[in-house]
């Protein structure tokens, strides 16, 4: 899977089985939404929040976001929410405390058998992994490379702090180990790595969300899991190249391209010396700010189309 064009700044978790939120999903502007099944549902509530997800899917996809639902962990209950989950429209399974290659080995191929069984194309239905004990930290690189359809990882703070018996932060120092482990795992392996510095179980705290998201994004995380949707425009924005780095790409691009021309493969823009991979970090920026520009129009089109624009 080529995961370079893929834009999920925001990616926002609610519970399937609350039609107040999910009737309104497609409005918050997120990149993706996030049906979940597992932490948010009580366990009473399971059964019924499966009957749930087939029409919450293109509900919650009217607004141009990509369609995940979460499900739980034991295999018993892993199964029906495949079974509940895997429908025309689904963008994939949110994978939560990934622990071992082979799970996701048998993960796919159960995905393989749904697509299947309901005329889907195979392959379709991707993975976003999330590790979240000590345990998978470690088996984070094996976990990351496990199947074709993994599109990204990362780290679930509250779980992890939960499994290491330590206080998360919003600045997240007591993570920073884990959260470079993840960025290194995720682009050795070919996908994205997702998540902010530190904790957002504070939804009110949004100064705290940017500056750990920004951090985040600085350091090579593409995205972010949400719990509420006044934290989707902060991520949305923190997690795409600002405009005057963008102009700076432009221009080093230009001034480069024009240096090869003349036989020179190094050149100087403001002062600073600009060479290949110099070059090349410019034309990575470009490309995360014309698929950033795709996806809100991907977005602004489907609003349009439902009305709501």
């Amino acid at each position: 899977m080529n995961t370079t064009d893929i834009v999920r700044r925001s990616s926002l978790i609610m519970p399937v089985n609350q039609p107040r939120f999910v009737e309104k999903a497609y409005l918050r502007g997120a990149d993706a939404i996030v049906l979940d099944l597992e932490d948010s549902v009580p366990p009473a509530e399971k059964g019924r929040a499966r009957t749930m997800v087939k029409a919450a899917i293109p509900m919650a996809a009217r607004g141009g976001a990509d369609v995940f639902v979460r499900i739980n962990k034991p295999v018993e209950m892993m199964m029906e929410d495949l079974d509940a989950a895997i429908h025309p429209g689904l963008t994939g399974i949110a994978v939560p405390k990934a622990e071992s290659a082979a799970e996701l080995h048998m993960l796919d191929e159960l995905v393989g058998y749904w697509e299947q069984r309901r005329a889907i194309p195979a392959g379709t239905v991707q993975f976003a992994v999330s590790v979240e004990t000590a345990t998978g930290v470690l088996r984070a690189e094996e976990i990351a490379k496990a199947s074709p359809r993994i599109a990204s990882i990362g780290a679930g703070p509250e779980d992890l702090a939960l499994d290491l018996g330590i206080e998360s932060t919003v600045e997240g120092k007591e993570f920073l180990y884990v959260k470079l482990r993840m960025v290194i795992v995720a682009n050795a392996a070919g996908v994205q790595p997702m998540g902010l510095m530190g904790t957002l179980a504070d939804y009110a705290d949004l100064e705290g969300l940017a500056r750990s998201a920004s951090e985040a994004y600085r350091v090579g995380f593409r995205g972010a899991g949400l719990i509420h949707p006044a934290q989707v425009p902060i991520c949305n924005q923190a997690y795409a190249p600002l405009p005057e780095k963008v102009e700076w790409s432009r221009r080093v691009l230009a001034a480069f391209e024009e240096g090869v021309a003349r036989g020179t493969a190094s050149v100087a823009v403001d002062g600073r010396m600009i060479d290949i991979p110099i070059a090349e970090k410019a034309r990575r920026i470009l490309a995360r700010a014309e698929a950033v520009a795709a996806k809100e129009a991907r977005k602004a089109e489907a609003l349009r189309q439902a009305g709501a624009a």
